[in-house]
């Protein structure tokens, strides 16, 4: 989701809310660096949160409701307007490319929702519609990533947040906060890279060059093909149909909810695409108060939220 712009300083703590935990994290800044001054984590059972595109995704909002109150309370503080992060799964990712972008806003909006109405798996009329610049086009056009999800299933979410005494300040998508966080650390690609971002229940594969984002799939679990295929696919895809010259750098978030382990997923994928595969760890953009806490779960939890965090301090 596109992210509201505030007149106030922007928030500094996150929560995340997907399939069996709600995160959160607070941010601060020691001596010019950022740092993760604070952070939690209270498991759910796994029916509890089960994102879905077009069904409800949150079937006992009081059980997530205390879960986060128990993460904001280990967390310390009552933040008057929180980031929230919900999963990929919840919202379909769109890359439009127009030839000529309306001068007017509304006319540009206009043109966003007419093209996206075309395939949203739901009447528009209920849908949430965001949209940013992506890279421009080697005709002078431009493309934007567009998301969309259902009004209501983002509001389960936020729901949840308010019985716990949170206003949401902006609501944004997992990997997309995955990718800022690797963007704000000291050795940012500056080529194409992928990122894997692994959660339960789900897979997201992403291409960034320069820093925009030119491919975006989102694969639910059980799909046909074994991760692994559907990477080097995506490898093929960037080959073939969008110029890719190669990677400079692979990298995965969310290897520790594959169950042989992310150490033996970044093998395989090595082995498959000939190339070094890297474990994403927030800690290069935003250090931890207490390093003896990182255990590779919990820096999976934290990767999207530390992301969310840098991006709104570097644009306020």
């Amino acid at each position: 989701m596109k992210p509201a712009l505030f007149d106030t300083a922007p928030p500094d703590v996150a929560l995340g809310i997907d399939s069996g935990h709600v995160a959160g994290v607070r941010l601060g800044v020691r001596g010019g660096q950022s740092v993760v001054t604070a952070f939690a984590r209270a498991l759910l059972p796994a029916e509890a949160v089960v994102p879905s595109l077009n069904a409800s995704n949150i079937a006992d909002p009081s059980l997530v409701a205390g879960a986060v109150r128990r993460v904001i309370d280990e967390v310390g503080g009552r933040p008057r307007r929180i980031a929230l992060i919900v999963p990929d799964a919840l919202v379909k990712v769109s890359l439009l490319k127009f030839e000529k972008v309306p001068s007017r806003a509304a006319d540009l909006d206009e043109l966003v929702r007419w093209q996206v109405k075309k395939t949203a798996p739901f009447p528009i009329e209920q849908g949430r519609i965001s949209y940013t610049p992506g890279q421009p086009t080697a005709d002078g056009g431009q493309e934007f990533i567009v998301t969309v999800a259902r009004q209501d299933l983002i509001q389960q979410y936020e729901q949840a947040c308010e019985a716990a005494g949170l206003h949401v300040g902006l609501v944004d998508v997992a990997s997309f906060n995955v990718i800022n966080g690797v963007v704000a650390g000291a050795a940012a690609p500056t080529g194409d890279w992928l990122l894997v971002y692994i959660a339960p229940g789900y897979t997201t594969l992403a291409v960034v060059r320069h820093g925009h984002l030119i491919f975006f799939r989102n694969r639910s679990e059980g799909s046909e093909g074994t991760l692994t295929d559907l990477v080097h696919q995506t490898a093929m895809y960037y080959e073939d149909r969008l110029s890719g010259a190669g990677f400079e750098r692979v990298l995965v978030a969310g290897g520790s909810a594959v169950p042989l382990g992310g150490e033996a997923l970044r093998r395989s994928l090595e082995e498959r695409l000939r190339l070094p595969v890297e474990p994403i760890d927030p800690r290069v953009a935003a250090m931890l108060a207490a390093q003896d806490a990182a255990s590779p779960d919990l820096l999976d939890a934290l990767a999207p939220l530390v992301g969310v965090l840098l991006r709104e301090r570097k644009a306020a």
